[in-house]
């Protein structure tokens, strides 16, 4: 294990500045996403411990972890993975992010993991999951019983998808926490039996905990928004046959997940994290060929159902997202236009047939 210091508080948080016109760099946008807001900083407070990240290799994890390592001040910030992408466990260390190389496949290394009093459950497995559905199940099913087990005396909050819901009507308000689960394809179905193994060992043990339902996290180098800019500014045609979404901003979505540990339930149970509004694909596209002043081609019409969600229990806990999806919108469009750099990671959220 790689030790950093214990860090520091932040000069300022987001309470104390606008939101910016746009970000210059990948490092402006990385320092803003680190920044915790007064209410992250206050929930942190009243969670005692430090905090361990499983799987922090993702798209959001890194972020995740540095926000984490400025919202508690004094205590330490673990990051585990196999860190299998170069530089990514040196950056983490340089912002004061302890690390540990861990395959959590491996029992007997999970097994060796130091205890923590707080876990992010980061872990999981999605794109080429049909190219090898054992491994996926290994990775949604097998893992989180290994993790439930290991840190039963933890507060856990497993993020999840919207995945494990059926399509909602695009006239509705979108699934709710406590309807049945019964969705499409053996991804979802794997991400469903991720949330039991969690369920079953809190039951069990009384692990407090939250299933982080989230559904498309976005900043501008990944997601919904981006892949439909970048489409527009190619001149691509959009498909609309999944034609609505929910999106939130990642540092938003970060900043609830931390946030469900100071929230946490015994049993664990689930809260649908997202933007507040059902966002037409077809709109978006229409936005962003106005913001890059573009021709915009549509493909398809769009369903009567989509992966929906209703976040009022989110927001009765948090608030609204700080950002607006406006906001997101013209960050992503500035971008995209300046090309800037992207992960070449496609939400793929066009699909309904659950293959991914």
């Amino acid at each position: 294990m790689s030790r950093k210091g214990t860090g520091r508080p932040v000069a300022s948080t987001l309470d104390d500045r606008p939101l910016p016109e746009s970000f210059a760099d990948e490092a402006a946008l990385e320092d803003f996403l680190a920044t915790p807001a007064r209410d992250l900083i206050a929930d942190m407070a009243r969670v005692d411990g430090d905090l361990m990240i499983l799987g922090v290799g993702g798209k959001m994890g890194p972020s995740l972890a540095r926000l984490a390592r400025n919202a508690m001040p004094g205590r330490r910030v673990i990051a585990v993975a196999r860190f299998s992408e170069a530089g990514l466990r040196e950056e983490l260390e340089r912002h004061g992010v302890e690390t540990l190389a861990c395959d959590l496949l491996d029992a007997a290394a999970l097994e060796r993991l130091p205890d923590c009093a707080n876990v992010i459950f980061m872990a999981g497995r999605k794109f080429g999951a049909e190219a090898n559905n054992a491994l996926t199940w290994a990775m949604n099913v097998y893992v989180p019983a290994l993790v439930a087990q290991k840190f039963r005396a933890a507060r856990i909050v497993a993020f999840s998808t919207a995945c494990v819901y059926s399509f909602a009507p695009v006239a509705s308000q979108g699934a709710e926490e406590g309807e049945v689960l019964s969705p499409p394809g053996e991804y979802a179905n794997s991400c469903v039996g991720r949330e039991r193994m969690f369920e079953y060992f809190s039951g069990l043990h009384k692990t407090p905990g939250r299933l982080f339902r989230l559904s498309y996290a976005i900043d501008m180098r990944y997601g919904v928004l981006a892949d439909v800019a970048a489409k527009v500014w190619a001149g691509q045609p959009v498909d609309v046959t999944m034609g609505h979404v929910n999106v939130i901003w990642q540092g938003d979505a970060n900043a609830q997940a931390l946030r469900c540990l100071a929230a946490a339930t015994v049993p664990t149970s689930p809260l649908n994290v997202s933007g507040p509004e059902t966002t037409s694909i077809r709109w978006l596209a229409q936005e962003f060929g106005r913001h890059f002043r573009k021709p915009v081609q549509i493909q398809g019409q769009e369903a009567p159902t989509a992966w929906l969600m209703n976040t009022g229990e989110a927001e009765r806990l948090f608030g609204y997202p700080r950002v607006p999806l406006a906001r997101q919108i013209s960050w992503v469009a500035d971008w995209i236009a300046r090309a800037q750099p992207l992960l070449g990671k496609p939400t793929k959220f066009e699909a309904r047939d659950g293959k991914y």
